[in-house]
């Protein structure tokens, strides 16, 4: 139940700002490992999720294409709430996790998957 709780809030990440997609993707494949293996394998095959989800279980890292990404909805989801909230204070508040937020994800190392290819001798 969780695992598919989680696969939705991922996809609803997608589109709606503060809401992050990869955590919740990321519990979802954990969730699924033991309670449904058909829908593990299922999230680790999918054309979206599979390879971010592969490149963090190997390597603890996210690709740089991702870590753009995320990065730009980050700070296009706080500007946006930044610039309607009424209240100075609130304004301040969102700044400040904003910064946390960011650089937290900027910490998080990157890892580039490379396609396999023989070598011609």
């Amino acid at each position: 139940m969780v695992g598919v709780v989680s696969v939705c809030l991922g996809v609803l990440g997608i589109i709606l700002p503060l809401l992050p997609t990869t955590p919740f993707i990321l519990l979802a494949s954990a969730c699924f490992v033991r309670g449904s293996p058909r829908f593990h394998c299922w999230l680790h095959q999918h054309s979206l999720f599979g390879p971010i989800l592969e490149n963090w279980y190997q390597n603890r890292a996210v690709s740089k294409k991702v870590k753009i990404r995320g990065t730009v909805f980050i700070i296009a989801s706080f500007s946006f709430s930044i610039w309607f909230v009424p209240h100075t204070w609130l304004k301040l508040l969102l700044f400040v996790g904003l910064v946390v937020l960011i650089t937290g994800f900027q910490r998080i190392p990157t890892y580039e998957l490379v396609a396999k290819q023989q070598e011609n001798h």
